[in-house]
């Protein structure tokens, strides 16, 4: 019995040396460790021993299992390094092949624009304030100052969804919603960026949908020499050191006085030519003060407070700032278009 316990060790130690793969280790191992191996079947022939052999053979039948057992996980430990290693050689990256060139993405030019206006009237002491795109009919027009039957109210120029609720027109509702939450009490000193709709036909110069920035400021002694110093200021940051300003008469419903802003044309210097039209000045905005109904519509004293507001479209202002000669390039999503923009860095 201590013969074939010998035996049947140095024969499972010669098949695991041989074997060639983890599944045939495990073969091995069921066979000789298992609870149907060889060595199993030896030690139950132990009944036959005298009491004498018995301990020896009991402690042979250990020591052979335990060779066997430290000789199977040897060779599982080599094949697993081997794997390792062979999966690390299929795997390994020549660091000195070129590295692919990472695209960095542009910042779109209405972005550009708009972020530039904010950060603008952020450094004058503006606060950005938002609104819903769907918008109540009164914010959009009553409050206002543009009252049921108005042409501006006219089903062929709005996108009404409901007889109270359209998509917002222009950003002045909120305007109106910020000078209510105020009940009465300034300073407001707001611009309001965002997305407006408006039934349009799609040209290169006209839009269904846009974007508009307005700007108001209520408070006591506003005048009219403090609306013409701000967009003075705006001029100039937006379009150069050597812009002039004019401002036209113009009527709006929400302003009283109105006015229209133009701007020298930077391409002839005021001279006159095919972009500004012989005129020397190209139309920009249009701005006044805050009319006194619209003021006490949303709860402040007109007899104590005033304000100015302003409206621009940044689609405009970045056509002349960059030279795009049509709106639509800004909605197309034409990567060629947005490549020749530089992103911030």
């Amino acid at each position: 019995m201590q013969e074939r316990l010998q035996d049947l060790q140095a024969e499972a130690i010669g098949k695991v040396e041989a074997a060639v793969d983890l599944k045939e280790l495990n073969d091995i191992r069921v066979a000789y460790l298992g609870k149907k191996g060889p060595i199993t079947e030896v030690l139950r022939g132990m009944g036959k021993l005298s009491a004498e052999e018995r301990p020896k053979i009991g402690a042979l039948a250990n020591e052979v299992r335990e060779a066997i057992a430290d000789k199977l996980e040897a060779k599982q430990v080599q094949f697993e390094n081997e794997a390792v290693e062979k999966k690390l050689a299929s795997e390994t990256i020549d660091v000195t092949l070129p590295g692919r060139t990472v695209n960095k993405g542009n910042s779109h030019p209405l972005t550009r624009i708009i972020e530039e206006i904010e950060d603008l009237f952020i450094g004058m002491g503006y606060e950005i304030a938002e609104g819903p795109e769907v918008e109540q009919d009164y914010y959009n027009f009553e409050a206002l100052n543009l009252p049921k039957g108005h042409p501006a109210r006219d089903m062929q120029d709005s996108f009404y969804i409901t007889e109270e609720t359209l998509l917002r027109t222009q950003t002045s509702p909120v305007q109106a919603r910020t000078m209510e939450k105020h009940k009465g009490k300034g300073p407001v000193k707001i611009i309001c960026p965002g997305k407006v709709y408006r039934r349009d036909n799609d040209d290169a110069t006209h839009s269904h949908q846009f974007t508009q920035i307005e700007g108001l400021v209520i408070d006591e002694n506003i005048r009219m020499s403090d609306l013409k110093g701000t967009l003075e200021v705006f001029a100039k940051k937006m379009f150069g050191q050597d812009r002039e300003i004019r401002l036209r008469p113009s009527f709006f419903p929400f302003t009283e006085p109105s006015v229209e802003m133009d701007i020298s044309c930077k391409i002839c210097g005021g001279k006159g030519c095919s972009v500004c039209k012989g005129t020397g000045w190209i139309e920009i905005l249009g701005a006044g003060m805050v009319h006194p109904r619209v003021l006490e519509m949303s709860g402040f004293d007109s007899k104590k407070y005033s304000g100015f507001a302003f409206g621009m479209g940044p689609e405009r202002i970045a056509m002349l700032k960059y030279g795009v000669d049509d709106i639509r390039h800004f909605y197309t999503n034409d990567i060629r278009f947005i490549k020749q923009f530089h992103r911030h860095e």
